[in-house]
């Protein structure tokens, strides 16, 4: 197991970096008090159910909050064997002064120091024993929330680890029933050739092979799966680097049961041979099931 210190100074993008980290499933807490990190990772390391447990300290604890004697801690840390590493973001002094105006948001010394600049002053006065002992340093002056999270997958994660990690949802639906409200995209099938109209396969789904062999044996069918999965290769990787981790694909036809389940099956058997992890999923396929039945 592993554990990141997450520190540095206020503004620098620490919230950015958690939701990071909490997208990765790994274990965090914001705002740890120093003197509670050797129980912290004791605590952790007896349950050994996480491969990177993250915790943030910095000078939000107030007078709980020592950097010389945390750096002396995280060297303790570090003489049992465990692997600790410390992540240090700053940025320059305009660009935290900008981004605290924009959130109107108070610095946590300004009290104390009297104004925002004297206070971005102290605190980096402050957090100098920590950068120096830090394992990672990344300045996110001049970069976005969606950049940062890039540096952060290329610093501390294989490049295995760093690969895409969007989750993608592909549901299939009646739109006689209303469409899918939290889809991202919604893709219409009812132009292909209807198997509710051939007598022989009516009662089957789409999960079955005299519906799958109809629907997916039509040109147009093979024409629009090679477009639609060119595009969906084409926009996952994208959504990714913008930092989306879950995508929900909504395919329709009229009642959920027949076209929406063969293409909705279809697509993520060619998503998944190109390396997505991709789920289905199929919302009516009973309700129409069972309508089809009593007609």
């Amino acid at each position: 197991m592993r554990y990141i210190l997450l520190t540095g100074l206020s503004g620098a993008g620490k919230s950015t970096c958690l939701r990071f980290f909490e997208d990765r499933d790994c274990p965090y807490v914001d705002n740890l008090p120093p003197t509670m990190a050797a129980r912290f990772i004791e605590v952790w390391g007896e349950q050994n159910c996480a491969e990177w447990v993250v915790f943030s300290a910095d000078v939000r604890s107030k007078g709980l909050f020592d950097a010389f004697a945390l750096e002396k801690m995280i060297a303790a840390i570090r003489e049992n064997g465990t692997d600790l590493r410390v992540l240090f973001l700053e940025a320059d002094d305009q660009t935290l002064l900008n981004r605290f105006k924009e959130t109107r948001r108070e610095h946590p010394l300004t009290t104390q120091a009297g104004s925002l600049s004297a206070a971005i002053a102290m605190e980096r006065e402050r957090m100098q024993p920590l950068r120096e002992t830090a394992d990672f340093i990344i300045d996110t002056t001049g970069i976005t929330p969606a950049q940062l999270r890039e540096k952060l997958a290329e610093t501390l994660f294989s490049e295995e680890e760093a690969a895409p990690h969007i989750q993608t949802e592909i549901m299939s639906f009646g739109f006689k029933r209303g469409i899918i409200k939290d889809a991202d995209l919604l893709i219409d099938v009812r132009f292909l050739p209807n198997p509710f109209y051939i007598n022989s396969i009516r009662q089957q789904t789409g999960l079955q092979s005299g519906v799958r062999d109809f629907v997916l044996g039509a040109p147009v069918t093979q024409e629009f799966l090679a477009k639609e999965t060119d595009l969906l290769t084409f926009l996952l990787p994208n959504y990714e680097h913008e930092g989306k981790r879950r995508l929900v694909i909504g395919v329709g036809c009229t009642g959920g049961m027949h076209r929406s389940v063969a293409i909705a099956e279809e697509l993520g058997v060619r998503l998944r041979a190109k390396g997505f992890a991709c789920t289905v999923s199929h919302r009516d396929i009973e309700l129409e099931q069972e309508h089809v039945r009593r007609l």
